[in-house]
């Protein structure tokens, strides 16, 4: 049985910063996609950044330069450095896996998810 869990969020002011975990069992890691996702209140579930197999990442524009994936394979985890946290990042975070090679920022690309960490980022 595969287990998403993730780990690290929070109430911080503006500017801070917060590193969000997912730590992943029940399947081969070094074989998936990893992936955050997050959803604000009324708002769609929306695509922040993923890393693939080999480590190639993507952020959106929204978090580049303030945001940063990373995998450690051995530990089966997966994580997201949050830095100059901004209050448009409010949101619960969710952490997925997928052995998909396209649509990486699309949800229903992906088969497994946590049930997200909740980050509140206050003004």
């Amino acid at each position: 049985q595969v287990q998403v869990v993730e780990s690290g969020g929070g109430l911080v002011q503006a500017g801070g910063s917060l590193r969000l975990s997912c730590t992943v069992s029940g399947l081969t890691f070094d074989d998936y996609t990893m992936a955050w996702f997050r959803q604000a209140p009324g708002k769609e579930r929306e695509g922040v950044s993923w890393i693939t197999r080999g480590r190639n990442t993507y952020h959106v524009d929204s978090v580049k330069g303030r945001f940063t994936i990373s995998r450690d394979n051995p530990k089966n985890t997966l994580y997201l450095q949050m830095n100059s946290l901004k209050p448009e990042d409010t949101a619960m975070y969710y952490c997925a896996a997928t052995q998909n090679t396209w649509g990486l920022l699309w949800a229903r690309t992906y088969k497994y998810w946590g049930q997200g960490t909740q980050v509140t980022v206050s003004s």
